[in-house]
């Protein structure tokens, strides 16, 4: 990429910085764990260099940064037997020795944050800060499953039959295995190991190829943490070759798998074969429900959050920004110079709000998108071109008009792409909102306390926030309805994806 004449987008000048070529792969040079950029795969407890290597790219230049083991179908099956092996002892320690090993990866995590963001924006390009709190979100998943591991509580029930007493008891499950996904490569992992680990299970990861890095330096914290030999395994590689022992093999007994919906039917059909336990964190097409009762500013500053948090690659992100007729124009005016605000770069520079999209695919679909709404009638407000900077870039751009003609408004966008439908009444909105199969995530801003009730048993998504942008966190069932997702992660429900229910009746107590 070459230096070019400045680019304009809403009116503001953005320069493109022929610097940024490098500006990765000097950061990584800088680190002071250089292991965390050997890019060999955790199994046995060993380092496996692999005979045949991948390229990891910093998706803002297309510079190659790093190179990581190739494993083989054969590497996950010695990494599925070690788990195994591993699993007896590792269930037989009680719950607080395994809560301190895991609080000690998370103290770890905190202590090396800064490295493990300079990982994260390399090999993802969300903007560094963004990372680093990535880094203490994904560490808090660690501290919440460290301690709920302890209150894996069961049940006594009245008895049905005298002289007996009967017993609920949850018990981990056996070898569990996450295939995890490319925009948050450090949270996704930590909120299903924190959970598999502290219910007594050993964990195997399959990170995307896009991001292994941060995947591979989380597997030596937990190493230098303590974890024991096959509790905690990485392996990586190609996604469907890594993926069909893990589908396959009847040794494993859990499944979590973050992505695409598409891909999510094909795992959760394969692992029927074995009846495996799996939970799907899958697609979103979150409707943004904006009334004309509410404050305009508090509105658009939920809008700005709900839809360009990690440059629109979010299942959480607002793809369909519904605005009530009566203050849509306001509305668009001040989301228009909110969106102009937004500074345009490399994630490794502080000034940047919005990074590249890690994959091209991304990037075109968005492209796409656009083009679709603007032939069909919407106005699309953005003077920039992602080619300015490079491919994988994604220029916020508001449209403005749009309807459910428009592709927009029936497909996950995942980028910094914002359609905004009017509407005229609730019981219209609500239709339309709930008119798609993706259910994860929904957003509704009213000041009117009734009204915010019945749409939080109105709105068929998983998780809802009333007048706010921010609900996620430990504590938290992360998941949704429909098509996206089965199970939750996040909060006692989280554990409880990686155990068992035992009933035990005690019978003959009087002899």
């Amino acid at each position: 990429m070459t230096a070019r004449d400045p680019q304009v987008s809403f009116g503001i000048v953005y320069q493109a910085n022929p610097h940024v070529i490098g500006l990765a792969s000097r950061s990584l040079q800088t680190l002071r764990r250089r292991d965390f950029v050997a890019g060999a795969a955790l199994i046995e407890g060993r380092w496996i260099a692999g005979e045949q290597r991948d390229v990891v790219v910093d998706p803002a230049t297309g510079e190659e940064i790093a190179d990581v083991a190739r494993c083989t179908g054969a590497d996950m099956h010695r990494a599925i037997a070690a788990a195994e092996r591993c699993f007896a002892s590792w269930r037989g320690l009680l719950p607080a020795k395994r809560g301190a090993i895991i609080r000690a990866w998370a103290k770890l995590m905190l202590e090396h944050a800064d490295e493990l963001a300079v990982l994260t924006t390399s090999e993802q390009g969300k903007p560094i800060a963004e990372a680093r709190q990535e880094i203490a979100y994904g560490a808090g998943f660690l501290d919440w499953f460290a301690a709920e591991g302890e209150r894996a509580y069961g049940e006594t029930i009245p008895s049905h039959k005298s002289e007996s007493l009967l017993q609920v008891r949850m018990q981990p499950i056996g070898v569990a295995a996450a295939i995890t996904p490319w925009n948050f490569p450090v949270a996704m992992i930590t909120r299903k190991a924190g959970a598999a680990l502290a219910a007594g299970c050993p964990m195997i990861v399959k990170p995307a190829p896009e991001t292994p890095l941060s995947a591979l330096a989380l597997a030596r914290l937990a190493q230098d943490a303590g974890v024991p030999p096959g509790v905690f395994q990485v392996v990586v590689g190609d996604p469907v070759e890594l993926s069909t022992p893990l589908v396959r093999d009847e040794r494993v007994r859990a499944l979590s798998f973050t992505g695409s919906t598409q891909v999510g039917r094909l795992l959760l059909k394969g692992a029927a074969e074995s009846v495996k336990k799996v939970s799907l964190e899958l697609g979103g097409h979150a409707p943004l429900l904006i009334f004309d009762d509410v404050d305009i500013a508090k509105a658009v500053n939920g809008a700005m959050a709900a839809k360009f948090a990690t440059s629109g690659q979010d299942c959480l992100a607002a793809n369909r920004i519904y605005v009530q007729r009566g203050i849509y124009g306001a509305f668009v005016e001040s989301f228009a110079a909110a969106i102009a605000q937004l500074r345009v770069g490399h994630g490794l520079d502080p000034a940047t709000n919005i990074g590249p999209m890690t994959k091209l695919a991304v990037a075109k679909k968005c492209r796409a998108q656009i083009d679709d709404a603007a032939a069909k009638g919407a106005r699309v407000f953005s003077s920039g071109r992602g080619e300015d900077l490079g491919p994988n870039f994604v220029w916020p751009t508001l449209l403005t008009e749009v309807t459910e003609r428009m592709l927009i408004a029936n497909e996950e966008t995942f980028g910094p792409v914002a359609a905004v439908l009017p509407f005229d009444s609730e019981e219209e909105v609500v239709a339309r909102a709930n008119a798609s199969e993706m259910g994860l995530a929904g957003y509704v801003y009213t000041d009117n306390l009734r009204r915010a009730l019945r749409l939080s048993e109105q709105i068929e998504c998983g998780m809802l926030g009333i007048n706010t942008a921010s609900f996620t966190g430990p504590p938290i069932p992360f998941g949704g309805w429909k098509q996206s997702g089965l199970g939750r992660e996040g909060s006692r429900h989280g554990l409880a994806e990686y155990m068992e229910l035992k009933y035990i009746c005690f019978g003959d107590l009087a002899t």
